[in-house]
């Protein structure tokens, strides 16, 4: 997956565009992993200052002030934890990562929408098991028609999807840049090598 299209779905502020810092819960474990939880170096240094945060690994850039030379910090864990959202929100967001930016008629990525299984006109309402991603030309071929009368297939069934699904689902998708700090707590469950 090219950087491009996640661009398209993830904006990243421009503070965080040189040396952002992977932000950790007290796990050691990403506050979430799409979007990566990342902050701008000012607000990781910023942190650690208010002994909010330990850094776990730093940058070899230095930042100064007139009285103090830090050392950036890439990868900080949150002192105090932080528990995860048992809620999904409905966001178009979280519904194209349910389906995992794919088109849940034909397969195909980029330009997606959203389309209601049962039309709005025949009932159907906007919600988890009736909203799908779909692509431009198969929301067009669909229309207001029922699937039956579209000739069109869903690929599965629109579910809710539970908290923990959606985080694991993230790390399908990696941002374009990964710093080498961040390794070891993205992929935690790696098999190591012997």
């Amino acid at each position: 997956m090219n950087a491009d299209f996640r661009a398209e779905f993830v904006r990243t502020p421009g503070s965080l565009k040189h040396f952002p810092a992977l932000v950790l819960n007290a796990d050691y474990r990403p506050l979430s992993y799409y979007p990566l939880s990342l902050w701008s170096w000012q607000d990781a240094i910023k942190a650690a200052w208010l002994d909010r945060v330990d850094i776990v690994a730093q940058y070899d850039h230095v930042v100064h002030s007139p009285s103090t030379h830090i050392r950036v910090p890439s990868v900080i864990v949150l002192k105090d934890f932080v528990q995860p959202h048992k809620r999904i929100a409905f966001t178009r967001f979280n519904l194209f990562l349910r389906d995992e930016f794919c088109c849940q008629y034909c397969g195909a990525r980029g330009d997606l929408t959203f389309d209601h299984v049962i039309p709005r006109a025949s009932g159907g309402r906007t919600s988890w098991e009736n909203v799908v991603a779909a692509c431009g030309r198969c929301n067009l071929q669909k229309g207001a028609k029922s699937l039956a009368r579209s000739g069109l297939s869903l690929r599965r069934p629109p579910r809710v999807p539970q908290a923990e699904q959606l985080r694991n689902l993230g790390r399908k998708f990696p941002p374009g840049h990964l710093h080498a700090s961040w390794l070891d707590f993205l992929y935690w469950d790696a098999e190591l090598e012997a």
